[in-house]
């Protein structure tokens, strides 16, 4: 997205919050309620009872049905001929009807990225190069014995490194990019993690910080939007941000920070000083970016067709369903409408925002 058009999406946010003039820009699947690992900082991995886990999983069917995404792609192409796909929950590559519907978002030219977790990549691999897949977005958790320890698998990292050479095989295959979510448990091994990876011919890694609901944030919330936006804690049950030696933790930030990678590697938010580190860790009801850019950018479609705004991570907050209307309605529905003038109003995020990872925008 230029530059012009970056600024007049945050005037029209700031100015006509309850209508958006331009269109998103990704439309984020929740194209099944399942995952094959069980993260030791996720609710999902955790099984918790969280508005995070509940957007996750709690919809029916298990599958969004390829007759459903049919019909995304044939609306985005009436409506929002540039939006991008985005196959992120749960975990796209065990979704069923994963080959055919890239192939349908293929031959109606639409671009489509896949969030995984990489465990069945080699077996996908062929299919997602050859079927359009522009960009791969991985999750990992560090080295092979810290990653395979908070997911709870003894292979899952050599299975995703496996996967990821054999994408790499592929001359038209998508671009890779890597995440890692940064706690307890892979702090001091960060460092260490990136250089693995400096011979892999990759896009970015991404260093995420927590992104987490803590129970005094999520209480304070719900005092005041919990009637319309209720809020719960998130990514708390086994992983506790007390524990995370934050000394340790800048100090291999700034060790990152000084190396030559031959891929972009950033911090998700950037952070300036130990004195900051403390603030996101410790004091989680205080903001560090300004606003939410993706509730004006993006909306995320549950495998029923019901549609909640931005990600998994959003409030759970129903502000339309495919089935019932188009994506233009959705894009400007009154629910929706009213959640982007309240958000604004509150001076651009809500206190249980505060730990999200759109919510660092300055």
């Amino acid at each position: 997205m230029n530059t012009i058009t970056h600024k007049l999406r945050k005037l029209n946010a700031r100015l006509n919050p309850g209508h958006i003039l331009f269109p998103p820009e990704w439309l984020v699947l929740g194209v099944n309620n399942v995952c094959n690992l069980h993260c030791k900082m996720c609710d999902v991995g955790t099984k918790s009872n969280t508005v995070f886990a509940e957007n996750l999983t709690g919809t029916k069917p298990l599958n969004m049905p390829p007759e459903l995404f049919k019909k995304i792609v044939d609306q985005s192409l009436k409506y929002f001929p540039n939006v991008k796909l985005g196959y992120a929950f749960t975990e796209p590559l065990v979704y069923p009807y994963l080959d055919e519907t890239l192939a349908y978002a293929q031959k109606n030219k639409l671009r489509t990225a896949i969030t995984t977790n990489a465990l069945t990549l080699r077996q996908k691999a062929s299919a997602i190069s050859d079927l359009g897949c522009k960009e791969l977005f991985i999750s990992l958790d560090g080295p092979e014995e810290i990653h395979n320890f908070i997911r709870g698998h003894p292979s899952s990292f050599q299975k995703a490194i496996e996967g990821i050479e054999e994408v790499l095989k592929y001359k038209q295959g998508p671009e890779i990019s890597i995440f890692c979510v940064i706690t307890e448990w892979n702090i001091g091994h960060l460092k260490r993690f990136v250089d693995f990876f400096r011979n892999y011919p990759i896009t970015h890694i991404g260093l995420l910080h927590n992104n987490f609901t803590a129970p005094h944030t999520a209480m304070e919330h719900n005092a005041v939007f919990g009637e319309f936006y209720k809020a719960t804690v998130s990514n708390t049950d086994e992983s506790n941000v007390a524990n995370i030696d934050l000394a340790t933790l800048w100090q291999e930030i700034t060790m990152i920070k000084k190396e030559k990678y031959p891929f972009g590697v950033s911090f998700s938010p950037e952070l300036k000083s130990l004195h900051d580190l403390e603030v996101f860790y410790l004091k989680p009801g205080k903001f560090i970016g300004k606003t939410c850019g993706d509730v004006f950018s993006n909306i995320m479609i549950k495998s029923d067709g019901s549609v909640i705004p931005a990600h998994g991570r959003c409030y759970n907050l129903n502000v339309g369903n495919i089935y019932e209307q188009d994506l233009t309605a959705i894009w400007n529905s009154p629910v929706f409408s009213k959640f982007r003038t309240d958000l604004v109003a509150a001076g651009g995020l809500l206190p249980a925002c505060s730990r999200c990872c759109s919510a660092f925008e300055k």
